[in-house]
């Protein structure tokens, strides 16, 4: 609700922003745009093994999924989310660009600068509070609008948990009005929750009612429930310890159930008034401290499985009915409290499952309810005081009256409720541990589908890897054009691989010591000595080592040089792969000089002659 209000302030004025062909333009008139993840070109890297040269080198990656809805993030993946930018000349006001959810645990943003590189930034709720760029709940950065034109902006989202990933664009003035805004708000939300609590509190040291102590206990563990939501609690109450980002939303929501099922027993006095619901209310208490421990000390990841609070709070929604229809008064207001509070956490539900639409309206549905719900539990104490009081007045004579032969029914009908209870209670401990054994089979099996789909996965990457290598040996019988010879040697990496393989693919010899034991150099594609510390790149002491251009293109020019069924002149092959025609001839005259040789280097001629074998 609260950010609903500022953005509400914020998205009245015309919306300025046009986007064509994918780019966003960005200019003085324009005053605020929001993004939502079927908005973004994004790409979706299932087995999170992705670099960022990787998706930068290959734009193709990058698709619009228009009809992506929140059921559909996978926690297990790792989303690649491309931001493309034209910026106009001449800008006035400072923009900076804005990610709305805080829960995220890691964004890697990549931003361009002047000399053509990328500047990489990492934050995150599972970084400390000072790593980010603004004091402020949200992540922020400033564009540059230094860069005029085109520039694109990539973000690395991984996430354990659901992540909603909007971006918005908007101008730093802008931004500072929002921000206030919304930090008002939140006073004023935080502000009646401290007064509400303070309130109960004093009530309870004057009155000493526990409903009044536990009632102060649940909108704490409201007001805590909500920080974590929004944010603030890792801004305030804890910035230096993000580890406790990844329990504090489980363990506020746990406290906010545990209190509630508390504060409603004594509240409706279920013992007397619905004693075998208020038994079913004490077992749903037992049941969630008992998981809410296991999950704490065991099982970090049942945290994200958040729906299942619908459940106590069905029951509380019943057992508040169901008093309220025995003619105890004090339960109307009661009733109405967590019907708009299940109502909350039943949006929030569909919203996630995506049965309602994804709006802010809608996302903040349950602050609230959260608001609503406490004006009617106030109004619930003070109407259960005020009516308890002018009954207590009347039933005080017939109390006094039928005492003796009350007290005698009273023993009787304890009596026999302690065995109902007792029998009652039985059934649900058996029915209990029919359940754990169930859930213990649940388990057994996902550990054992997971560890399944674990070998497919590999499986898969092998196959992959696999049929690369079959199609660069398939080089040996057939003639390829230029988009041919691509696709099996895209990049300089494919090639250094293809070059790892001949130069040591039968062991490794040092070209100093002849010592055949080596180990990785600090670059890629590298081997060094471990007896005599020489370091040698793949390419060394090769007819590939020093070229001032492509190695893929280098590829190809020796593949040709050696095919003799396809003949190009150097000015055809010098079109052909956009080179000057004086450096085609100069190496393709070092290939012939290598291949005619009669004392040349041993690795340069095994790497030539191993090559020219599989491309003759």
């Amino acid at each position: 609700m609260i950010r609903s209000l500022a953005l509400a302030l914020l998205l009245a004025t015309p919306l300025l922003f046009q986007t064509e062909r994918e780019r966003i333009f960005i200019d003085d008139s324009a005053r605020a745009v929001e993004l939502f993840l079927h908005d973004m070109p994004i790409h979706i890297d299932s087995a999170g093994v992705l670099e960022f040269e990787d998706i930068v080198g290959d734009q193709k990656k990058f698709s619009i999924h228009p009809s992506y809805k929140p059921k559909d993030y996978c926690v297990s993946c790792t989303y690649w989310v491309k931001v493309p930018l034209l910026v106009a000349r001449n800008l006035e006001k400072e923009w900076m660009l804005e990610f709305y959810d805080q829960t995220i645990d890691e964004i890697t943003a990549y931003f361009p600068t002047s000399d053509g590189d990328y500047r990489v930034e990492q934050v995150g709720d599972a970084y400390d509070f000072s790593q980010k760029a603004f004091v402020h709940k949200n992540f922020e950065w400033i564009i540059d609008s230094e860069i005029i034109g085109q520039q694109n902006l990539y973000f690395k989202v991984k996430s354990h948990s659901y992540a909603d990933i909007r971006i918005a664009i908007r101008t730093v003035n802008e931004f500072i009005g929002y921000a206030l805004s919304e930090y008002f708000l939140y006073g004023i939300f935080y502000g009646m929750i401290f007064v509400i609590s303070v309130y109960n509190i004093l009530m309870f040291v004057a009155i000493r009612e526990q409903k009044y102590l536990f009632y102060t206990f649940y909108i704490l563990s409201v007001g805590i429930y909500a920080m974590c939501i929004d944010g603030t609690a890792f801004q305030y109450l804890w910035p230096g310890w993000p580890e406790w980002n990844q329990y504090a939303y489980g363990t506020a929501l746990f406290s906010l159930i545990f209190w509630s099922l508390l504060f409603s027993r004594r509240f409706l006095n279920t013992a007397t008034k619905a004693p075998k619901l208020d038994m079913l209310l004490k077992a749903v208490l037992i049941i969630r401290s008992a998981l809410f421990v296991y999950t704490l000390l065991f099982r970090h990841e049942w945290f994200e499985h958040r729906n299942i609070e619908i459940l106590p709070l069905t029951l509380i929604f019943y057992t508040s009915i169901y008093v309220w229809k025995k003619g105890f008064q004090p339960a109307r207001f009661f009733v109405l409290a967590y019907g708009i509070l299940f109502l909350g956490f039943l949006l929030k539900a569909l919203l996630y499952l995506s049965v309602i639409p994804f709006v802010t309206l809608s996302y903040y549905s349950l602050h609230i309810c959260f608001i609503l719900e406490m004006l009617f539990l106030t109004f619930a104490l003070s109407d259960r005081v005020r009516i308890l009081k002018s009954n207590r007045d009347r039933a005080m004579k017939r109390i006094i009256r039928q005492h003796q032969e009350n007290a005698e029914l009273k023993d009787k009908v304890n009596r026999e409720l302690e065995e109902k209870i007792k029998e009652r209670t039985k059934q649900i401990e058996e029915k209990n541990l029919e359940l754990a054994e169930a859930n213990l089979r649940l388990i057994e099996q996902k550990k054992e589908v997971n560890k399944i789909n674990s070998k497919l996965d590999l499986d898969n990457w092998k196959l992959k890897n696999n049929v690369k290598e079959i199609l660069q040996d398939r080089l040996i019988n057939k003639n390829l054009t230029l988009d041919q010879f691509v696709k099996i040697f895209p990049d300089q990496a494919t090639c250094y691989l293809f070059l790892e393989k001949l130069k040591w693919g039968n062991g490794y010899h040092c070209a100093r010591c002849s010592n055949n034991k080596y180990q990785e150099g600090r670059v890629k594609f590298h081997r060094r000595c471990s007896k005599c510390g020489y370091s040698e790149s793949v390419t060394s002491n090769t007819i590939f080592h020093g070229i001032k251009f492509p190695i893929e293109k280098a590829f190809f020019i020796l593949y040709i040089t050696n095919n003799r069924q396809n003949k190009y002149t150097l000015d055809q092959l010098a079109e052909m792969l956009d080179m000057r025609r004086n450096t085609v001839w100069n190496f393709k005259k070092k290939i012939e000089k290598v291949y005619n040789a009669e004392k040349g280097d041993s690795s340069t001629v095994l790497i030539h002659n191993l090559f020219s074998s599989h491309l003759s």
